[in-house]
């Protein structure tokens, strides 16, 4: 503004010289003066009227010009002075009169007009600026009356221009008004608003399209929720407290939900999939993805995230995990879903200070009732055991096929710590009630164990390890029911360190292979080795298998020990080859876990590869138990071993539950009687009886024979008459290193050409 602009109002100075309360002020006291002064002085009082009238007509007159001057001049008086003000303001600015005899407009609104100070045609421009393409005086009257009056034209460049109008009346005479109008632009925030529009209508169509939905919360008790939830779940509104959001939840996943609200790590990105009632009133499965934003100076703590269905693709994995989650025979959980399941609801405790308990049960003497009854009522007792636990399953708990005949069952614990005692003798009372037709003859018991976590491990596996470990621990009655007891642990801590020394053992070369001969009976050659595992310790302390393996198997240590045996026995005895000894069968054992491994084909293939081995010069040695502990996967394991040409022999033959029909369907090449028919085959009839029988049956089922425990001649006698093929035993030899077996391999070797000559 220049400096014109800058100095003060004359307006200012002409409306104090003309005030009309002063001016009134002035009279009143001046009427007052002379009336005191006739009364004072009388005589002098016609004089004194006289001249107080003349002077009063004479102001009254001049007041009178005065008040016509002021009224006539004042307002052109008074824009002169605003204009100087809005001239260069930074915002639109009109003064006009109703008639439009008067019109100004600002800098600011004549450069967006594209008109000029002189432009002759202010009305038109006045027009222009309200966004009225054809005058209209009624026009006027919306103007005058509206607080925010908004009008749009196109400026030179043929851009459009949105304006907020205010207009305030400064002056209203008989004939006229004087209106200020002051403009607000609004053509950016438009076009912000348009920008944002399509922002927004772009976000929600990808949203809708995508079918996600979002869920905030700021308190984690009442969630906002988007449109597109709203049409999912059928909600009446975009606001739901969580009791109302929970209630739509199944109720075996809310303890997932409860888990993913309540955590307290606020970087911690929860994703779950759980079962939401939806609109059509059925449960779909939703992947929720939840964060929590702690709150900042400027702004309120944030839980919330994505939500998105899922049905569809659950629908279309539900194949691939009934085979990866699913156990086939009972149709409920097997230990592989036990385990991802166990491990979730676990975290879920430590967040919620919630409590499960863990229990693991185990069918009695279930090998007796599958040979007895058969495997079509074995199966049949297995289902109905499962159906019979997942009665007893609590909202958010699960029942599992662990293997074999072993089970477990999660449930949720609410402070009563008879509980899994209960449960376990309800369902001992459930199960005996099977014993019915053809299981009438069959008494149906099971026993079991259990843990609490969080409190009885540091994982879920270690849970239930511990109940697994209360199970064991029981005195071997049937129905027996045993918690697991913290004074346990001390077996448990011994255990663990002679697992670390194993563990260094096994890095350190102190496992060895010991080798027991087998004896060709009819002709008293070595036919092949049993290669036995012994721990040295570097001052020659032997460790016995039985100390040392049971803790290698309940733990990953047994896998290593077996590669060992593996690959150690193949080396061996391909090393005897190279040195000219006769070929022989090196048989090697394998525990249950590592038996059960699906790439045991891989790793027998892997071992003879790679010591160059001919495979008919291995035999792999099971336990009956081993073998019937899963008969279906075992036969089917025992089949991939002899496609690769290597031999099988069941050992222990007849000292647990097997009958002889399993002659029938394992793929057995060898069949190893165990000692105790042995010892008193010279003075027990019946043990003869039974080891010539056996011995029959495997002829004519073309499976070879071997007898254990042979430490006398005329226990070789009557093996050799029965038919026995071969012979193990102390008699021929006890378990010995490589050394000392290469020199029974060179006294056969002598006895052999002696014989010839």
């Amino acid at each position: 503004m220049n400096n014109k602009a800058q100095q003060k109002p004359r307006s200012n100075s002409r409306t104090r010289s003309f005030n009309p309360l002063a001016a009134a002020l002035i009279i009143v006291a001046a009427s007052a003066v002379v009336i005191g002064y006739c009364i004072n002085v009388p005589e002098n009082a016609r004089m004194a009227l006289i001249i107080y009238v003349c002077t009063m007509v004479c102001a009254t007159l001049i007041l009178a010009i005065s008040g016509w001057i002021y009224k006539n001049k004042k307002t052109s008086v008074d824009e002169k002075d605003i204009i100087k003000i809005t001239e260069n303001l930074n915002t639109e600015m009109i003064i006009w009169s109703d008639d439009f005899e008067y019109v100004y407009i600002n800098k600011k609104l004549r450069d967006l007009l594209g008109i000029t100070a002189d432009y002759s045609d202010k009305k038109e421009g006045v027009w222009t600026a309200f966004g009225i393409n054809t005058p209209d005086p009624t026009a006027l009257s919306k103007i005058v009356g509206s607080n925010s009056y908004e009008s749009t034209f196109r400026n030179p460049s043929g851009a459009f221009v949105s304006i907020a109008w205010s207009t305030s009346q400064v002056k209203k005479y008989k004939k006229r008004s004087v209106y200020l109008s002051t403009g607000f632009n609004l053509t950016e925030l438009k076009k912000m608003r348009v920008n944002l529009a399509n922002a927004n209508d772009f976000f929600h169509s990808a949203m809708e399209l995508a079918e996600i939905g979002l869920v905030m919360s700021t308190d984690k008790k009442v969630f906002r929720v988007s449109p597109e939830m709203v049409n999912m779940l059928g909600l009446k509104s975009g606001t739901v407290n969580i009791n109302e959001y929970r209630a739509l939840i199944h109720p075996n996943d809310r303890i997932q939900f409860d888990g993913a609200v309540r955590s307290r790590d606020a970087s911690d990105i929860k994703n779950i999939e759980i079962r939401l009632r939806s609109a059509d009133g059925n449960y779909r499965w939703f992947s929720h993805r939840f964060k929590s934003i702690t709150s900042t100076g400027n702004s309120l703590p944030l839980f919330g995230g994505a939500v998105i269905d899922v049905t569809e693709e659950h629908e279309k994995d539900i194949l691939i995990e009934r085979l990866a989650y699913i156990d086939e025979v009972t149709e409920i959980a097997n230990r592989n879903k036990l385990v991802v399941t166990g491990q979730e609801i676990y975290d879920s405790c430590k967040v919620l200070d919630y409590s499960f308990w863990i229990i693991v049960l185990d069918i009695d003497r279930f090998h007796i009732i599958n040979d007895t009854c058969g495997y079509s009522n074995g199966n049949y007792i297995l289902k109905n055991f499962a159906h019979i636990l997942y009665k007893f399953v609590t909202p958010g708990g699960l029942a599992a096929r662990i293997s074999g005949d072993n089970f477990a069952l999660l449930l949720r614990d609410y402070g009563d710590d008879e509980m899994p005692t209960r449960t376990v003798k309800s369902i001992q009372d459930e199960f005996a009630k099977l014993a019915v037709d053809e299981l009438a003859s069959i008494s149906l018991t099971c026993s079991a164990g259990f843990s609490k976590m969080p409190e009885d491990g540091r994982s879920f596996l270690e849970v239930m390890e511990h109940a697994e470990f209360a199970l064991k621990s029981n005195d071997g009655t049937q129905s027996s029911i045993c918690g697991y007891e913290p004074s346990m642990h001390d077996s448990i801590i011994g255990d663990t360190e002679l697992e670390k020394s194993l563990a260094l053992a096994i890095e350190n070369n102190e496992l060895q292979l010991y080798y027991q001969p087998k004896i060709d009976l009819n002709t008293g050659r070595i036919m092949g080795v049993e290669a036995l595992i012994r721990w040295i310790k570097p001052d020659g302390t032997v460790i016995s298998p039985d100390a040392f393996v049971p803790i290698a198997e309940s733990s990953h240590l047994i896998g290593k020990i077996s590669e060992f045996v593996l690959n150690e026995g193949c080396r061996q005895n391909k090393l005897w080859q190279k040195m000219g000894y006769p070929p022989i069968v090196m048989s090697i054992n394998f525990a249950s876990s590592d038996f059960y491994q699906t790439d045991l084909k891989d790793k027998v293939y892997e071992a003879l590869a790679r010591s160059a081995l001919p495979p008919q010069w291995l035999e792999v040695e099971l336990t009956e138990s081993l073998a019937l502990k899963d008969i279906d996967f075992a036969i089917d394991q025992m089949n991939r071993l002899r496609e690769l040409g290597v031999k099988l022999a069941m050992d222990d033959f007849g000292t647990g539950y097997s009958s002889l029909r399993y002659l029938q369907i394992l793929p057995i090449t060898l069949l190893k009687l165990d000692r105790s028919f042995i010892i008193d085959i010279e003075h027990d009839n019946i043990s003869f009886e039974i080891v010539a029988a056996v011995i029959r049956i495997a002829k004519s089922k073309k499976i070879e024979t071997i007898a254990e425990g042979i430490e006398n001649k005329g226990q070789q006698s009557i093996l050799r008459s029965a038919g026995c093929d071969y012979g193990q035993g102390y008699l021929y030899g006890k378990p010995m290193p490589p050394e000392k077996i290469q020199e029974l391999f060179e006294q056969n070797v002598r006895r052999e050409i002696d014989t010839k000559r």
